[in-house]
């Protein structure tokens, strides 16, 4: 049978997963980390098809490392991980979730962090309301372009809509099928991070944790950043890109674009591809460290 949404039913229940704690709500999501709070807490969201999960290692780095201490809340975006699920999905709308959460949790001011999809909603948060924000990290995406092969996610998801996965299939089976059905077009690492999203129901159906329908309607939405907000700049607090040399999402040539919007920002490449935080995680924590002083 074709694999669908998950919908609602993975932002129904809350899960403690080892030292840490898990939430969900009709919001968003969140895994916490840390309990000190000698600063305002550092608030991170994922990229396209990614969710808090993939913040575990960094999360957990960064409670030992941050001086001052902050609280860290990992979170899933609408339509990922197992937050709620949404017709609606634009920067608009994930900036006013990020919004909520804050009101929701009694934040008064954050520092925020967001990679590729997650670093544009943080950036159109920070425009819209520069009183929230103490600081910001964008890991690897430029608000003003990126390359048009960045459309190619729009066929992963095509792709993803369309694999057929026989409910009699165990989870490693139906991993195969679902992996055979995109390996070809997407490379290995892109494969095994998507797969985070396949999940097996009681039932025995396959579902995404990803509500790819509603990613597919309205991925126009998301791959380009609005003219409107960056009209709204500039955002005058401290900023720090962190960009992947071997990616082309973040191009050092737009820095004096990037620095009208952003004035009190600065970049540092390192030399990996999208997944700046995978692939070099120690440079990155460094990095992160250092700037939340």
């Amino acid at each position: 049978m074709m694999i669908r949404n998950s919908l609602s039913r993975f932002s129904s229940f809350s899960v403690k997963i080892n030292a840490f704690r898990s939430y969900a709500s009709q919001k968003m999501a969140f895994n916490v980390y840390g309990s000190s709070e000698e600063a305002p807490p550092l608030i991170v969201m994922h990229g396209l098809f990614g969710s808090k999960q993939n913040w575990r290692g960094i999360g957990k780095a960064l409670e030992v490392k941050l001086s001052p201490k902050r609280k860290i809340y990992a979170v899933d975006a609408r339509n990922h991980g197992e937050s709620f699920h949404s017709p609606e999905h634009n920067y608009a709308a994930i900036s006013n979730d990020i919004k909520e959460f804050l009101k929701q949790e009694g934040i008064p001011k954050a520092a925020v962090m967001g990679h590729s999809m997650g670093g544009r909603a943080m950036m159109y948060f920070a425009l819209e309301n520069p009183d929230l924000v103490d600081k910001m990290i964008v890991v690897d995406i430029s608000p003003v372009n990126v390359p048009r092969d960045f459309d190619y996610m729009k066929n992963i998801i095509q792709h993803m809509i369309d694999i057929k996965v026989p409910s009699d299939k165990s989870m490693a089976q139906g991993r195969l099928i679902a992996e055979k059905q995109l390996i070809d077009l997407v490379g290995r690492g892109t494969v095994d991070f998507i797969m985070l999203n396949l999940k097996k129901m009681p039932s025995g159906e396959f579902v995404w944790a990803c509500n790819v329908d509603s990613l597919y309607k309205n991925f126009e939405q998301v791959g380009d950043m609005p003219e409107e907000i960056l009209r709204k700049g500039p955002y005058n607090g401290p900023v720090l890109f962190i960009g992947g040399e071997l990616a082309k999402f973040l191009n050092p040539k737009d820095w004096p674009q990037i620095q009208k919007i952003f004035p009190n920002a600065r970049i540092n490449m390192l030399p990996t591809g999208h997944l700046v935080h995978f692939e070099d995680p120690k440079t990155f924590l460094n990095l992160v460290v250092s700037f939340l002083r």
